[in-house]
């Protein structure tokens, strides 16, 4: 899709990723002469039948009319238009500068502080503000997760984006979603209805919990445990600073049955005001790093966190706040000067940015350089140059390192070190084949694993079961299969650990301590039962000895039969005669 143009007007010149129900990119308009840029989101068509494209035309059609009002609210980007073009359908919207959710939150690498129950609050009041105007237009949102909540930066408020996702309230599908198909950012923050296609109002809720859990705790979705019995997930320890009425609230979000769910967000935000009714919620202090500063904002809708320690570059490299990057960017609006060697210099940067992005550096840099020294765009184009040589100098040494992944078949690897490559189109084109066929190579060893793991559970081997799934990479987008695996086969290991335990009981108050200690043997050492079984094993171990010292001491004993005169046994009789008690005492020796 990169360079295709929309409509003879929407040129795409990045992909920003996929969401559950579409491909996003970012596009310039070249209508305009900014070129100011918009988002682009493809959705998914599942089939190519004439009834079925008909149907979703009209459906298509109609919706997108009220899709057009949810940009009314200062917190949702406009819709720009719609239309359709070669059987696919395409929605552009406002392109919003700012940086996702996911910098903010303590898992983040750099951002591992836990949130104060007062930020959470705040946190869920904003956004349940927006869900509620959403919900009441007739539509859900059905991909709720930080990366598609952004922080604006010119007033530092959050925005919900990524409507090429929408339902309506009314509408279901009627196929299950399948969870290869669905993004590894969408598991964890998707609730379980959705996944047989009856989303609900409520499920926006559930996602939403899902992200204020992760704030208070520092643990992503997919590490959270389930209660095998109920389904429902276990979030709250005793380390977790959270007050047992928000405790609640949160638990109640995240309920696995969206009837025992909270039903809208107006009764969420209803029972939040409750909880701090009479008082003043304190005022949040943003980080220093939430500060909207011209100089270091960078392209965050292509949900990727960076540090805010120094500047980055943006798509043409440019920094941000510069007068030029309003103009190349669409960052704001730029009048252009009634000078026509501003106008000429600028469009000299232009085309060195563009340049830069194709992947020659020396042709960019050489076009920057050329800009006259008295010009009032030298000064942003010197800054331009140093920002190109550093970020072409990482994107090299990170293409480098995870073609070495690449290599030797670290596919994990690559998907983390893939990550760290800056946004210059022509490195992204690059790291996208190998992102790729990486991709491809992990879910193909997913499925291996996971087909072991599904016969070693089969046979009741609960732990080699356990053992391939815990080798499976994280990046597979069968993370939730996984998890939902890992609990049931650790219950069924546990189980079957207490049967077994069970039954050496019963065998060593029959005197059968052979048996019952072939029973303890069988318990898997990562079981609660475990440490129990080795004190048993000992025990009946020593009673065994003894059973058998008596027995041996009992066949000693027995009077030996008077010889007769008509038969004297061979010495193959005799020892024949000593062999059992000879198997015994060695029997003996040896246990």
């Amino acid at each position: 899709m990169i360079g295709k143009i929309l409509q003879a007007r929407y040129k795409i010149v990045q992909s920003l990723g996929a969401g559950v129900f579409g491909q996003t990119y970012i596009a310039a308009d070249i209508d305009c002469p900014e070129n100011s840029k918009c988002v682009v989101k493809q959705l998914k068509v599942n089939s190519c039948q004439s009834s079925y494209l008909d149907y979703l035309r009209l459906r298509f059609l109609t919706e997108t009319e009220t899709l057009k009002h949810l940009g009314c609210h200062h917190q949702i980007p406009k819709l720009i238009t719609c239309f359709e073009e070669n059987e696919r359908f395409y929605l552009i919207q406002e392109y919003i500068v700012g940086h996702s959710l996911t910098v903010e939150l303590p898992s983040n690498q750099q951002w591992r502080q836990l949130w104060t129950e007062s930020k959470v609050v705040e946190f869920l009041q904003d956004v349940l503000g927006i869900l509620e105007f959403v919900h009441s237009q007739g539509f859900i949102h059905c991909d709720i997760k930080p990366e598609n909540i952004i922080r604006r930066a010119s007033d530092g408020k959050l925005v919900l984006i990524d409507f090429g996702s929408i339902q309506p309230i009314d509408f279901s599908f009627d196929s299950e979603i399948p969870i290869s198909k669905i993004p590894v950012t969408s598991l964890g923050y998707i609730p379980p209805e959705q996944f047989i296609g009856q989303s609900k109002p409520n499920s926006d809720l559930y996602a939403l919990g899902m992200i204020a859990i992760q704030a208070l705790t520092g643990i992503t979705p997919l590490q959270l445990n389930l209660n095998p019995h109920g389904n429902e997930i276990i979030w709250r320890s005793e380390n977790t600073p959270v007050n047992n009425y928000l405790a609640a609230v949160l638990s109640r979000m995240i309920r696995y049955n969206f009837l025992e769910r909270f039903q809208s967000a107006t009764e969420v935000i209803r029972v939040l005001q409750e909880m701090f009714r009479g008082t003043q919620l304190p005022q949040i202090t943003q980080p220093q790093s939430q500060v909207s500063q011209p100089s270091e904002v960078e392209d965050n809708n292509s949900h990727q966190p960076s540090p805010f320690s120094r500047s980055s570059p943006l798509l043409t490299g440019i920094k941000v706040g510069l007068t030029v990057n309003t103009l190349l960017m669409g960052l704001g609006t730029y009048s252009l000067v009634n000078n026509s060697s501003v106008q000429s210099e600028t469009e000299t940067l232009y085309k060195a940015a563009k340049e830069y992005q194709a992947g020659d550096l020396q042709e960019a840099i050489a076009l920057a350089k050329s800009i006259p020294s008295h010009s009032n765009v030298y000064p942003e184009a010197q800054a331009t140059i140093e920002a190109w040589h550093q970020q072409w100098q990482i994107a090299t040494e990170h293409y480098l390192v995870t073609e070495e992944a690449f290599n030797q078949g670290r596919w994990s690897d690559v998907l983390q070190t893939a990550s760290k490559v800056p946004k210059i189109a022509y490195w992204q084109f690059k790291i996208s084949k190998l992102l790729e066929q990486a991709q491809a190579n992990i879910e193909t060893q997913t499925q291996d694993l996971l087909g072991k793991a599904y016969e070693r559970a089969e046979n009741r081997d609960f732990s080699a079961a356990l053992g391939y799934l815990r080798q499976i990479p994280q990046e597979s987008t069968a993370g939730a299969i996984v998890q939902r695996k890992l609990a049931e086969y650790s219950q069924k290991r546990q189980i079957r650990a207490n049967y077994f335990f069970h039954k050496a009981h019963k065998k060593a108050s029959a005197g059968e301590f052979s048996s019952a200690i072939q029973f303890l043997s069988m318990i898997p050492k990562d079981t609660s039962v475990y440490a129990q079984a080795q004190i048993k094993l000992n025990e009946y171990t020593q009673q065994r000895l003894l059973a058998e010292a008596e027995s041996i001491a009992r066949f000693k004993m027995i009077p030996t039969p008077p010889k007769s005169n008509s038969f004297v046994p061979s010495n193959s009789d005799s020892m024949n005669d000593n062999f059992p008690m000879e198997n015994s005492l060695q029997e003996v020796n040896i246990r």
